[in-house]
């Protein structure tokens, strides 16, 4: 099904507290309706009731894939440029997951709501309690480019003594238009990532790792 070229994306961010490539698998979590609810057939509402959002009518189709991309997922920061080892280690950070929810019925377009989790972590070179982190949101058709592509910042703090710290994002609102009622979520993916040096984006796919928690297990 072909998608208009110059499909434009709307991003209505709020935020608490990439691209896509045959080659880089993603993690595709579970979303949209069951096989049984998509044909049931329910009396679209009326004007109030939209207004007042009371629409129980089922997603015409299923929700975007979700995932985090594989070579963005890890971010490990040297104190000394070349030093890739434990003790030289400032702080890392892993994507742990993505889910999300989503709506559209008729020609509406398709509405997401998303939570990202994430664990951070302070290493051995690490000279402050508090360290600031980017990551990013892409909207893409399926295997292609990204339409879009949003970066947001995360301060994470850890407490004295703590060396790993847990947080949950929360993305309330993703809007993407869709050209007419037969383009269904299943043309586009949703990813996240870290925004990465290409050094670092290399040390990721050599498969080079330091787990989150390395210094608890090293005690």
């Amino acid at each position: 099904m072909k998608l208009p070229a110059a499909l434009m994306l709307s991003f209505a961010l709020a935020v608490t507290a990439a691209c896509s490539s045959t080659s880089t698998p993603t993690v595709e979590l579970p979303g949209g309706v069951l096989p049984e609810e998509q044909n049931r057939e329910v009396a679209p509402p009326n004007f109030f009731d939209r207004l007042l959002g009371n629409d129980d009518r089922p997603n015409v189709g299923p929700c975007p894939l979700m995932g985090v991309l594989y070579d963005s997922a890890r971010i490990v920061d040297f104190a000394e440029p070349g030093q890739q080892r434990y003790a030289n280690i400032e702080y890392t950070g892993e994507m742990n997951g993505v889910r999300g929810l989503c709506r559209y019925v008729d020609a509406d377009p398709i509405t997401m709501a998303l939570e990202v989790d994430m664990s951070f972590g302070r290493g051995p070179a690490a000279n402050a309690e508090r360290h600031t982190y980017r990551y990013w949101v892409a909207v893409a058709r399926r295997g292609r480019a990204p339409i879009e592509k949003v970066y947001f910042d995360v301060d994470v703090e850890w407490e004295r003594g703590q060396l790993v710290a847990n947080r949950r994002e929360q993305i309330e609102r993703i809007v993407i238009p869709r050209a007419n009622p037969e383009i269904s979520g299943e043309n586009f993916e949703i990813l996240v990532g870290f925004e990465l040096t290409p050094e670092q984006l290399q040390f990721n796919r050599d498969g080079r790792r330091f787990r989150i928690d390395a210094a608890d297990n090293a005690g």
